[in-house]
């Protein structure tokens, strides 16, 4: 079964490339790869596709800018494939990813989402581990040295909320269940977690294998981290996790309300961001940080 990769483009070229090779080296060669270009301001990219000779390899570009969620949209619109991944056009699948998933999906084929092991890398390529990735692995991953663990439904919520342990690049998702639930609108610092969180209060589930198959990129200057020195970021989670509250009452989900009204570890990235707001941040940075911190 051909198994579609969609990477919506807007970033470095040279790491797109990285990324298109990193699919063509799969075991598992039953695959469609469907970049969409953002109108990012660059001709040499649709002139390097333009030779392309490979024809699972398909590049478009959309006739104007719509930005990361809508591309994200696009994306979900053209997939065909019973599942598919939206790889970000910076990451690396390691030559076993399809192979991976293709092993999930066999022993839990009734699953929405799927997280395979991470490993994660800087802007030069280079293996790093800042405290946010070891949180993630090492206290909030489920604990499982080599089977897959699936988690569903108030399970999956509370895990989630309880600190979002997930690389978004790096799933892969049930195509039927990206069509049928859609991202959140005014949310999008955190619309990967809101939307993995709206399969869980749909009932869904999520698979994880900590089998390494991924190399999730992560840059001292991306986006979530200028949303940290504006206090964007943490005012969306503040806005989330109250919704996520009332989500969870409205359907007697005891474990996840009391979970997401704590909100432990994310006061605890706050506390950890504090010092870099202080210096680097403005004052309405520094505001929302601290009311991260002590508010309810």
């Amino acid at each position: 079964m051909t198994h579609q990769i969609f990477v919506p483009f807007w970033g470095d070229p040279e790491l797109l490339y990285q990324t298109v090779d990193s699919v063509r080296a799969q075991t598992l060669t039953d695959w469609q790869l469907v970049i969409i270009d953002d109108q990012y301001p660059d001709e040499s990219v649709a002139a390097r596709f333009a030779d392309e000779s490979d024809p699972r390899i398909i590049y478009t570009r959309n006739e104007t800018n719509l930005g990361i969620t809508e591309n994200y949209r696009e994306a979900i619109r053209r997939a065909e494939s019973a599942y598919i991944t939206i790889l970000g056009c910076d990451d690396l699948m390691h030559p076993n990813y399809l192979e991976v998933m293709s092993r999930v999906i066999d022993s839990a084929p009734s699953v929405d989402v799927i997280q395979p092991g991470v490993i994660v890398i800087d802007e030069h390529g280079a293996t790093v581990r800042p405290l946010v990735d070891r949180v993630k692995q090492r206290l909030l991953a489920p604990r499982s040295k080599d089977e897959t663990v699936v988690l569903r439904g108030e399970e999956m919520a509370t895990s989630l909320i309880r600190g979002d342990w997930l690389y978004w690049p790096s799933l892969t998702f049930r195509t039927e269940t990206m069509k049928r639930i859609d991202f959140r609108d005014g949310l999008p610092i955190i619309q990967d977690l809101a939307l993995l969180m709206d399969i869980a209060f749909d009932g869904g589930s999520l698979a994880f294998t900590p089998e390494i198959a991924f190399s999730y990129r992560r840059h001292g200057s991306s986006a979530s981290q200028k949303t940290l020195m504006d206090g964007r970021r943490f005012r969306d989670e503040r806005t989330y996790y109250r919704l996520a509250r009332e989500l969870a009452h409205s359907k007697g989900w005891k474990r996840t309300v009391r979970v997401a009204t704590v909100r432990l570890m994310s006061r605890l990235h706050a506390v950890t961001e504090l010092p870099g707001v202080i210096r680097h941040g403005n004052g309405t940075a520094l505001k929302s940080t601290l009311a991260h911190i002590v508010a309810n």
